[in-house]
């Protein structure tokens, strides 16, 4: 899962550069430095303010000075004004909440992003609407598809060779997300708890603004081929995650299980799901508090000390902006827990019954709703619903809280892998702790916001189909009389039911990237869909083949997000490997059988 540690000054954002693409990008940037300003600029209402002070909070300050007040962007930004600011009244309104922010102990955060979230109304940011596509022909051929398998797989584990793991990216969007206008601004002022997550939702807010307004929007902001959002090479910031190691270790065992590895690629790739389960459950386990007193060993985001594998520039740039405090959270916990038990671990930490954990963060309307306090996507029941942030043994809770559905089938999947180990049909607290998580899951796909990107806090519809088929995967290899005492309504089949709907009518019927393709593909082959559907995803990741230049077979793309304090957007071209391996290798799988 993404996190706000991917933070630097830069413009980080999203391209698909070629050398047609160059005036273009020349043009934006002659067109920024030379605009004719039509009122005052970011740095006109911030300077006066933030650029040099005594007292008060010193990172709202520091932020500023480092993420927004760098040379680059403000030469860039610096012709951009508002109309609406030269409105002397308005202007003055807008610093006296900044000095807000900057000078009280304990500010009203509601008022002080009011008069922020009033200039956001006219962002104009909007998610993809790929055009539709015609059907390719013919699927590839098989030797074509194995070929691909094994490239990716070859490229995993050279990753692991050269760098002792394997990297994931992040980079950030100034122009922000879709989803975040000024009512869900004010939610994160008020929802968050760290006050330097505050500051830069603040302020990053604020410079999405003038760069809606600004030519520099068309270089910030450039198109893109699909869904999923490419990721600017120069701009990213490499680190690694149990998270991210849990999803390598299950494309690594995708690759040993296609026996499409040589004998010394399958030993390389058991070294390293070895080296990365330890990594998961013993470098990033973390002891928290649990509801009823106790404490329970569960997997952090970021280790400590060395072991993220930020660079030293990264790694103080992101201390100085204020994201030195980390806090575990559930799915990384139970992406990690899911890969060990895949992996065949018996670390006694898998030992312990997860779902006793999530109950108690489990939402009950009318009792502990208010445990989401960052409710962005607040259009969808939360009933039965697990939240995503854990309380460490200090009690801190930087991010508030906030609830992705995707995050929940993570849950529901460690959990029917670990049926037995937890004794979860023989304990009927454990059993309805499922039942209420599958309810949650009915009502989101019955209502259709499944398909919204809105209702997702951190990843994309299609990826939230990919993991509800990864989810019914490990249900259906449950024995029938487990899959009926768990799922009595035969809710299973009505979710299969709509998401592949969803998959075969709307994502595949238009325009895909290769990340799109595999995220559809391993809904498919997951789902038990008929092979002749595969051919549009097959096509796509065997057409774009080499797209990734020197980087890997394939370029990197959005895997998850942060949508506050900006769009933070965590991938990598290893990432695309990974799934576009994970996605072939089922692909494969199904097409023999047929």
């Amino acid at each position: 899962m993404p996190h706000p540690a991917a933070l630097t000054g830069s413009l980080g954002k999203r391209s698909n550069l070629s050398l047609l693409d160059f005036h273009g990008i020349a043009g934006a940037v002659c067109r920024s430095l030379t605009a004719s300003k039509d009122g005052p600029s970011l740095y006109d209402v911030c300077d006066p303010v933030l650029q040099s002070y005594q007292g008060g909070d010193a990172h709202l300050g520091q932020f500023y000075r480092t993420a927004l007040g760098n040379p680059p962007l403000r030469a860039l930004l610096r012709r951009t004004g508002l109309p609406a600011l030269k409105d002397g009244e308005r202007l003055a309104g807008l610093r006296a909440a900044l000095l807000a922010a900057r000078d009280e102990p304990a500010p009203d955060w509601a008022a002080v992003g009011a008069p922020v979230a009033a200039l956001m109304d006219d962002l104009g940011v909007r998610h993809p609407a790929p055009p539709a596509a015609g059907a390719p022909g013919r699927p590839p051929d098989l030797a074509e598809i194995e070929r691909v398998i094994r490239l990716t797989g070859a490229h995993l584990l050279h990753s692991f060779r050269r760098n002792g793991f394997i990297p994931t990216y992040a980079a950030f969007n100034l122009i922000g997300d879709p989803d975040i206008g000024g009512r869900e601004m004010l939610m994160a002022l008020t929802g968050l708890n760290a006050r330097g997550y505050k500051n830069s939702t603040l302020l990053f807010s604020l410079a999405r603004i003038f760069i809606a307004h600004s030519p520099a929007r068309a270089l910030i902001n450039p198109p893109w081929r699909g869904i999923a959002e490419p990721m600017w090479e120069p701009v990213q910031i490499r680190h690694r995650s149990a998270y991210y190691d849990a999803f390598f270790t299950e494309a690594l065992l995708g690759l040993i299980e296609s026996g499409l590895a040589s004998p010394g690629e399958a030993a390389a790739a058991r070294h390293a799901i070895a080296e990365m389960v330890e990594f998961c459950l013993k470098t990033s386990a973390e002891e928290v508090p649990s509801q009823d007193g106790a404490t329970v060993n569960v997997i952090t985001a970021l280790a400590p000390g060395k072991h993220p594998r930020f660079s030293r520039f990264f790694a103080q740039i992101k201390q100085d902006l204020g994201f030195g405090i980390y806090v575990p959270d559930c799915d990384t916990t139970a992406c990690a827990f899911s890969a060990a038990t895949q992996a065949g671990s018996d670390d006694p930490i898998l030992g312990q019954p997860l779902v006793d954990f999530y109950r108690g963060y489990q939402v009950r309307a009318g009792a502990n709703e208010p445990r989401v306090t960052v409710p962005l996507n607040d259009h969808i029941d939360y009933e039965g619903g697990v939240v995503t942030w854990i309380d460490n043994l200090r009690g801190e809770r930087p991010y508030g809280n906030d609830l992705d559905p995707t995050l929940n089938l993570d849950i529901l999947e460690v959990s029917f892998r670990n049926l037995k180990r937890w004794k979860i049909i023989e304990t009927p607290q454990r059993l309805e702790t499922l039942h209420r998580i599958i309810a949650f899951q009915q009502k989101l796909v019955e209502s259709g916001a499944f398909k919204n990107p809105r209702s997702h806090i951190y990843y994309l519809p299609e990826l939230y189909s990919a993991y509800f088929g990864r989810c019914y995967a490990a249900f259906v290899a449950l024995p029938l009389t487990a899959q009926r005492i768990i799922d009595p309504h035969n809710l299973f089949a009505l979710i299969r039911a709509r998401v592949l709907g969803y998959v075969k009518d709307e994502l595949i019927a238009h325009e895909m990237n290769p990340f799109d393709a595999a995220l559809a593909l391993m809904a498919l082959a997951h789902l038990d869909a008929e092979p002749s559907s595969f051919t549009p995803a097959l096509h796509c990741i065997v057409q774009q083949l080499g797209e990734g230049g020197r980087k890997g077979p394939y370029k990197a793309y959005e895997w998850n997000k942060m949508k506050t304090p900006t769009r933070i957007l965590v991938g990598g071209p290893e990432v695309t490997s990974a799934f576009v391996l994970i996605a072939l290798a089922l692909a494969r799988k199904r097409m023999a059988g047929a």
